[in-house]
């Protein structure tokens, strides 16, 4: 008897974590630094550019695949066509590894996180903290393995009640989180040849 695969109940759980999938730590941890490092404006031109065009071709391909052969990105490419079956291995090769660099930067955030709600912000903003952090091997390490274990329980729990459940909780966080961000560092002062300037 053929197991039935686990699916998301609803459109709004499957554009959550497609959602969260695409956005990565990339576009929020990194991509600020790279808009400001390569021209600004125009950085941000050539981003939005590739994302219409690259991004979202790749994105609807890959729905697309998806749904006509209803199998695993290894095999839905052979089922197209058997001279494709090597997509299908870098597409799962590909997330294998970039997993490693994910979870240490997981890790990194998941240690931020837990001393602001405790209460020692103060702290983290100090450049030194993530120095001491970093460089203690037991600290690093466990706060790696903490957020492994932690998306280990969420893809454990299928597409349903795992992924689809915790896209529903964490992906409207992100959203109020970027928002409270955005209007907080158009608002502070900051100094520049002497200067104190707003943001707005």
């Amino acid at each position: 008897m053929k197991k039935k695969r686990s699916t998301f109940k609803g459109t709004m759980g499957f554009v959550l974590a497609a959602a969260g999938s695409a956005v990565g730590l990339g576009n929020i941890w990194r991509f600020p630094y790279l808009a400001a490092k390569d021209g600004g404006g125009l950085f941000l031109v050539i981003y939005l550019i590739l994302v219409l065009t690259f991004g979202y071709t790749m994105l609807t391909t890959e729905i697309a695949i998806g749904r006509l052969t209803k199998t695993s990105p290894l095999t839905a490419y052979e089922k197209l066509d058997k001279r494709f079956s090597w997509i299908g291995k870098m597409a799962c090769l590909v997330p294998m590894i970039i997993m490693p660099y994910y979870c240490v930067i997981g890790g990194w955030l998941l240690k931020y996180f837990i001393t602001f709600i405790s209460g020692d912000a103060q702290a983290a903003t100090d450049d030194a903290f993530f120095g001491n952090f970093i460089t203690s091997a037991s600290d690093s390490i466990m706060a790696t393995i903490v957020f492994l274990l932690i998306c280990a329980v969420i893809i454990l729990g299928g597409v349903n009640r795992g992924i689809e459940r915790a896209s529903r909780i964490l992906m409207p966080i992100l959203v109020v989180l970027v928002l409270i961000i955005s209007v907080f560092s158009v608002t502070i002062s900051y100094s520049e040849g002497g200067v104190t300037r707003t943001g707005l």
